[in-house]
Parts: structure tokens; sequence; C-alpha cells
């Protein structure tokens, strides 16, 4: 499916035009907090509203959803009789939104988790408001049962039609807008690097890299032009690891925002400022099937994209990139590395292309750290 990317330019005039082709002109807003910052889109929506457009918001949900929140939602989507789904905000609200439009047409007798996803063409537009988790251009949505997490893949669940309005950056906190840009350049190196990467998926995590490093700048001072280029980056960094997925980077850091109560993507670049460098030094124990020859290279465009000319110039400036941020190195009790080691995502790890066993792991929680 080739996702539609629209913008807010001449006062929202291409999410009109998305508005007016719904059948019955009713949508369900999965929508989290933030949406009551955002006065010009608040406005916009209220006079829509008043031409006829009928909106049911749903908000009934946390950061790290639960399923119980999925099933609200597609329960107030079918008694509403709504015909779309809209969804403005984050990770979490564009996971939610994901769920609904999949669980839509399925047994609701049943737990949705235990049956074969049926695909559906309910019309599907999401609106980021941060420029980091690229969700609006992935297949996976994440939402937790009985306290566990449960990972949602399916095609059908891919947005549609992504509004991008920059203005909505602009109310971020500073952490925030660093985290989730860090989280956008983890995604692409770690999909770059990935064993499941491909010709595409490359180009875009080369492209993703690109548009982050040139834009972080303006992006952190709140120039226009630099945040439409970072929402269009996160997205690009989306589709990468829609198809090479992310790696040890990923596998490693969500024990850390657990532990230590940092966020996502700051977890994220604090293992891949270690991981970088060191995948660098342990070709040798390369496991991507293309060998040792081939990494190297990958290692090397990635340098390139960063703007040096090696891999080992990319390490360097993405640890001066972190370090530059003034973003917090946590320190771990014993106790602590231990709950690390043991919580790393078996998964996650076959995408990286370095074999890696438990002591390496806790070797490198030591080196990430203090």
């Amino acid at each position: 499916m080739k996702q539609r990317i629209i913008t807010a330019a001449d006062g929202y005039r291409e999410l009109d035009e998305w508005l007016r082709n719904i059948a019955n002109g009713k949508i369900l807003l999965v929508c989290d907090e933030s949406i009551r910052f955002f006065s010009r889109l608040n406005r916009h929506l209220a006079e829509i509203a008043a031409s006829g457009i009928d909106f049911v918001y749903f908000s009934d949900f946390k950061p790290n959803p639960l399923y119980e929140s999925v099933v609200w939602g597609v329960d107030l989507f079918i008694r509403e009789k709504c015909s779309g789904i809209m969804a403005v905000g984050g990770g979490s609200a564009i996971d939610v939104a994901k769920c609904i439009k999949l669980y839509n047409n399925m047994d609701a007798s049943k737990n949705y988790l235990d049956q074969e996803i049926v695909p559906n063409d309910i019309p599907f537009l999401v609106m980021p408001t941060t420029a980091g988790t690229g969700s609006e251009a992935t297949r996976y949505a994440v939402i937790y049962y009985d306290g566990k997490k449960q990972s949602v893949t399916h095609e059908s669940c891919i947005p549609q039609t992504v509004l991008m309005d920059s203005s909505v950056l602009k109310t971020l906190p500073l952490y925030q807008k660093k985290s989730t840009m860090l989280d956008a350049l983890c995604h692409a190196i770690e999909a770059y690097w990935s064993v499941n990467s491909t010709e595409e998926s490359r180009r875009y995590s080369a492209q993703a890299i690109g548009q982050i490093t040139a834009n972080m700048e303006g992006y952190l001072t709140n120039e226009d032009s630099s945040n439409e280029a970072m929402l269009m980056a996160a997205n690009t960094a989306g589709k990468a690891i829609n198809i090479a997925q992310t790696t040890a980077g990923h596998a490693m850091c969500y024990k850390i925002t657990g532990l230590f109560g940092v966020s996502h993507g700051h977890a994220a670049a604090l293992c891949d400022r270690i991981l970088f460098p060191w995948t660098i030094g342990n070709i040798d124990k390369c496991i991507d099937p293309r060998g040792g020859d081939y990494l190297r290279g990958v290692l090397r465009e990635i340098g390139i994209a960063m703007g040096g000319d090696s891999g080992e110039s990319g390490a360097r400036i993405f640890a001066d990139i972190f370090d530059g941020l003034g973003l917090d190195i946590p320190m771990a009790t014993q106790e602590q590395f231990e709950l690390l080691k043991s919580s790393v995502n078996p998964v996650r790890l076959k995408n990286y292309p370095i074999r890696i066993d438990d002591d390496e792991i806790d070797m490198l929680y030591h080196k990430i750290l203090r």
C-alpha cells in the first residue's frame, strides 16, 4: 500500500477533502491529552463539526495502552455507527487506533488477540504529534494484556493517510523533542544494519539519517521548516523499521525506561551510542548471511549518512550528538544490572548483525550506564 501524505496547508484543505469522502460523515477521533494544546487544529475541527461532520471522541487510554481500552474503542465505533477513524497523538494514540481498526469486524465475544485478523477497508487517517515513533508508517502496534506486552502486527493497520502538521511540534517540551528525535535516529540506524534490511529499507534509513542530522538544530529551536522535515524524517525512519525492524538497541532499552524513568528515545540512544562502535569492532562475529564485508560497507554507509566518511566517524558523530543534548546517563546498582541482562528480548537480538551472548550484554550495560 502506498501511503498518502497530506499537510495542513491552505487551512487543512486536504483533511477536509478526506473527511468529505467518509460515507456518513461520522468519525471516531482517537486522541490523547495533547490535543487540547493544538488551538489551530481544534478551531478547525469545530468548524468542520458545525458543517455536519460528526466527531466521536475517544481518549480512554493511557501510555502503554491496555487491551481493554481497545475493546472500549471498538465498542464505541460500532455503537456510534462510525465510518472512519482519525488518530491525533503520539505512539499510544496511534497504536490504539490501529487496533480498533484491525478488530472492528472481528468476533467481539472472543479475545481479539486469539483471533486471525480479518482486513477491512475502514478509512484511517493519523496525525502524529511527535517526530519520533514513526508508528504512522508501520504495521506494528503495542498493547498490554494481563500486564504483558502484546505486539500486534498486520499490514492492514498501516494508515492509508497521514496528516503532517508541524505546528503541533511547537508546544512539545524540549526533553520530549530531543528524545523523540533520537528515537527516529535510532530507528534509522538499527534498520540500516539489521539482518532484515533490503535495498529499499536502507534507502529509507539513509534518507532519514540525512534529514535528522541536517535539521536537528532548527528543530530544537522550533523553526517551521525543520519541524516539517523532522516529521517526514520520523515517517521515513518508520518505513525503514517496517521492513527491517529494530535490533539490539531497542531490545536493550525497554528495561532502562522502566527502571530509571527516562523516555524511550533517550534510552534507545543510550544503548546505540555504545552499540555503534561495538558493532564496528566485532565484525568478525557477523551473523548476517551477506557477510562481514557487506556489514563493513553498511556501517560505512551509515557513517557517510551521518556526515562522516567511515563507520568510525559515524559512531563518533552519534556520540557527539547524544553528548551535545545534555541528557542524563543513569547510575545502576548491581541488582539493576542483573535485571537488565535478563530483560533482553531475544527476537530483537536475532535482527542484530553481531552474535552476542549474556556476558557481552552485561558488559555492554556497564558501558551504557554509570
